[in-house]
């Protein structure tokens, strides 16, 4: 005599004591696209809390940096450049290719030079602040 699967179930339900029935749930597709828009945008918070709270925390772990600033860059090819960094009182002129930075040359700190540069003359900047000069010393209005 083989025993019924439905028998050795419900005798086990009984035994470990165990009171709930199951239950079948149907949810309408509209509810199913709800809860994973739910599930999907919980998901993308939890990311961008993550992400908030790493970029609060590397300014406290990173803090003892060597301050450096790029003075200028000069393209020689497609990719080679000729860098000058300034690296605390020093500026390090760097030949910087695809695959390997050379250091060229070590010199002192020199703001004699970098006030000899006349600002502006030839970047998008400069042309910008010469265009709204000249608008702003032209007449706006047309009938006067």
């Amino acid at each position: 005599m083989k025993p019924d699967s439905k028998f050795i179930s419900l005798f086990f339900l009984a035994v470990s004591g165990n009171t709930f029935a199951a239950e079948t749930v149907t949810l309408t597709p509209g509810a199913g696209l709800l809860q994973i828009s739910l599930a999907l945008l919980f998901v993308l918070g939890l990311m961008f809390l993550v992400a908030w709270a790493f970029k609060r925390i590397n300014p406290a772990i990173s803090g003892n940096k060597i301050p450096m600033k790029v003075l200028a860059g000069l393209n020689l090819g497609n990719r080679e450049r000729v860098m000058v960094i300034e690296v605390g009182d020093q500026w390090l002129v760097l030949g910087v290719t695809a695959s390997n930075i050379t250091n060229l040359a070590t010199l002192p700190k020199q703001d004699s030079l970098l006030q000899a540069i006349p600002t502006n003359s030839n970047s998008f900047q400069g042309w910008l602040q010469r265009t709204i000069e000249k608008r702003g010393n032209t007449p706006t209005d047309a009938n006067t």
